[in-house]
């Protein structure tokens, strides 16, 4: 089994922002195929789902962007995961809009949600796949990162949407060297 876990904050104050476009490709993920039920546990919603046949748990912590490490750090003690079975999803400001990017560690870059899971799983060096959300228009970073898309920029992202579900139906199958090699990069997103 595979653990997806989309970064974002709970409450519809939140919903459709920058910072939940995790949350939103979790939540594609999970209406797909037979549509998956989300249940409280592990301070998150968690719903199980099946992509190409093989068994993948999703979660989105419910704890608030910068507090994600506990709900992750306790589903994967709990099932016993490998860090290779983990793949974190969440937005991205130093990318341009719609861009992907996959990594199997490294710097949390200023992300704080990616910050707070490194600090419960005890290292940084598990997959994460980012998702550009544009360029900084505003002085503040919360301030942009809880904004929502501009209806122009919302048709990039919906499009970055179907190529990050589709990454990570390429991870969970094929591993993270093909997730990186097909979906990193300039030319990904206006190849597919």
């Amino acid at each position: 089994m595979k653990l997806v876990v989309g970064l974002g904050n709970p409450g519809s104050k939140y919903e459709g922002t920058r910072h939940n476009i995790g949350y939103e490709v979790v939540d594609r993920l999970a209406a797909g195929g037979a549509g998956a039920k989300f249940t409280r546990k592990f301070d998150g919603l968690v719903a199980e789902t099946e992509i190409d046949f093989r068994r993948v748990l999703l979660l989105k912590p419910e704890t608030f962007m910068n507090l994600s490490g506990r709900a992750v750090g306790q589903a994967v003690r709990f099932y016993k995961f490998e860090l290779s079975d983990l793949l974190v999803v969440c937005d991205d400001l130093s990318l341009p809009l719609g861009r992907l990017r996959i990594r199997g560690g490294g710097s949390d870059g200023g992300q704080k949600g990616l910050r707070d899971v490194a600090a419960h799983l005890g290292t940084d060096q598990y997959p994460r796949l980012r998702i550009g959300i544009g360029e900084r228009w505003a002085a503040d970073a919360a301030d942009f990162v809880l904004s929502r898309f501009r209806p122009a920029e919302r048709t990039v992202i919906d499009d970055a949407l179907i190529l990050a579900s589709q990454a990570v139906a390429v991870w969970a199958t094929l591993g993270l060297d093909a997730a990186m090699n097909r979906f990193n990069g300039p030319a990904a997103a206006s190849d597919k």
